[in-house]
């Protein structure tokens, strides 16, 4: 069988998904709207609706379980709430406990880096706050895992919440000049 791959770039406000399963909400926007995906594509771990950035979708189901694996980086670029200091910086590195389905889980040690300047990002679909709420400052976390929410709960548990998050990198795939929306069929995914 021939196998399709993607690279997606997520814009706030979707879900990553193709079929709304939920009751309540049933005006979400969905990925199926940027490109005629063949049937059986899937996205390739998740980016909550507020979340931007690098998405993989593949028909190939054993590609999925490759990139979900710890042997593939996720690098975030993360707006957090405040100016964060080097202690909780070191937090973040040595591994932080947060909430999971299973009840409390201590991430693991990870790459924690501040980002001196802002990054220069496409605008959001909806604006997250602007200066008068205070300051706000930058981050880039690298994980090998992927907790649900992961990274908002490490950084709400080290005192600085997540305002806008965007990943960056998959493996050695990078999000580079794309725009929100754009998608680029691949013939494989080089990780």
């Amino acid at each position: 069988m021939h196998h399709r791959h993607f690279i997606l770039y997520k814009p706030d406000g979707y879900l990553s998904q193709f079929a709304n399963n939920q009751n309540k909400r049933k005006n979400k926007k969905l990925l199926g709207g940027f490109f005629d995906f063949p049937e059986g594509t899937m996205a390739i771990g998740r980016l909550d609706e507020p979340s931007e950035g690098l998405l993989l979708l593949t028909t190939d189901g054993q590609v999925s379980e490759l990139v979900r694996s710890r042997s593939v980086e996720k690098e975030y670029y993360v707006q957090v709430d405040g100016l964060i200091d080097d202690h909780s910086i070191d937090q973040l590195r040595n591994g932080v406990t947060i909430s999971s389905e299973s009840g409390p889980y201590v991430t693991l040690p990870c790459p924690v880096e501040r980002i001196s300047t802002t990054p220069t990002l496409p605008p959001r679909q909806k604006n997250i706050r602007d200066e008068r709420h205070g300051p706000t400052s930058w981050i880039s976390i690298t994980l090998s895992e992927g907790k649900y929410r992961q990274v908002r709960k490490m950084t709400a548990a080290v005192g600085f919440p997540t305002l806008r998050l965007l990943r960056i990198r998959i493996g050695k795939i990078f999000l580079g000049t794309m725009n929100p929306g754009d998608v680029i069929e691949t013939l494989e995914f080089n990780l």
